[in-house]
């Protein structure tokens, strides 16, 4: 049965209104993955891989950082116990990114498996955050930013393994990048807690760095114990059992619960579609939001 010519143009239209909104909120993401990317392909052929593995793990894997970790992993001797238990605890933050995307990406129809398979830290920074315009089609809109996100991943990995096997120069010390990326993403939560809980007048040294202090600590007292090179699996189960037993202590300090208020996160929980939370629901966000202050 023929479909309705005016049904598919109000789809279209949806799609590339979607496509308008997500595109300026990539272009940061644009920046860093495209770069990124590229000095991933590059460390990839500079270690001997063909060019098309970098573009095939960017398509399939697309996890920055383990796919940084997979280059040392294929050189050295097989151990998939190891592989497997890395891959686990450097992707176990997702399941909070999971749990807190649970409400956006209720009713989005199969675009969810896609959603979740796509999820990376600054997709989920850009889709958690966004502000959808009213009358656009919020499951189109989170699928437009996940897509656009890993196209510039895989673009940029892309470039860098084709460039890559032109390059001459001495590229010891290019795997450096993901410490630098790790490093980069701590000082940058560092510094949205420092600023979030300066905003509502309850900072303090530890209470606001409580998770990244924990981390810090961990991954010394691994480092003593294990020594440098069988740390980092250890460190990163300590830090999530850690975390897990005192969850409820550590969220209690956390300054995030009181500039986001929990009325805010229901944002999916709308009738027409469009992201924006119902009017109710709005005016309840912003009553908190001046009782926080």
């Amino acid at each position: 049965m023929p479909q309705n010519p005016s049904l598919k143009t109000r789809t279209g239209g949806r799609r590339s209104a979607a496509l308008k909104a997500a595109f300026p909120l990539t272009i940061p993401v644009l920046a860093g993955y495209v770069f990124t990317g590229i000095t991933y392909g590059l460390l990839m052929v500079s270690s001997g891989f063909p060019i098309w593995l970098s573009t095939l793990n960017a398509l399939i894997i697309y996890t920055g950082s383990l796919e940084f970790l997979l280059v040392a992993m294929l050189l050295s001797a097989f151990n998939p116990v190891s592989a497997l238990v890395t891959a686990l605890m450097v992707g176990s933050r997702h399941i909070f990114y999971g749990i807190s995307m649970l409400g956006r990406y209720r009713n989005v129809g199969r675009k969810k498996f896609y959603l979740i398979y796509a999820t990376t830290d600054e997709t989920f920074a850009v889709n958690y955050s966004a502000q959808i315009p009213a009358g656009i089609d919020r499951g189109w809109f989170y699928f437009w930013v996940s897509l656009l996100d890993q196209a510039y991943w895989t673009v940029g990995a892309t470039v860098g393994s084709v460039c890559g096997s032109f390059v001459t120069f001495d590229t010891r010390g290019l795997d450096f990048v993901l410490t630098t990326m790790f490093m980069v993403i701590f000082v940058n939560q560092w510094l949205v807690d420092s600023d979030a809980a300066r905003k509502v007048n309850i900072y303090g040294f530890l209470r606001s760095h409580i998770s990244e202090i924990v981390g810090v600590a961990s991954s010394l007292a691994c480092l003593a114990i294990f020594g440098p090179d069988d740390f980092i699996v250890p460190s990163l189960v300590l830090i999530l059992i850690v975390l897990t037993i005192f969850r409820s202590r550590i969220a209690a300090t956390l300054p995030s619960h009181v500039v986001r208020p929990a009325d805010e996160t229901h944002v999916a929980d709308d009738e027409d579609g469009t992201g924006r939370a119902p009017a109710a629901a709005q005016g309840t966000a912003e009553l908190a939001k001046e009782g926080s202050r």
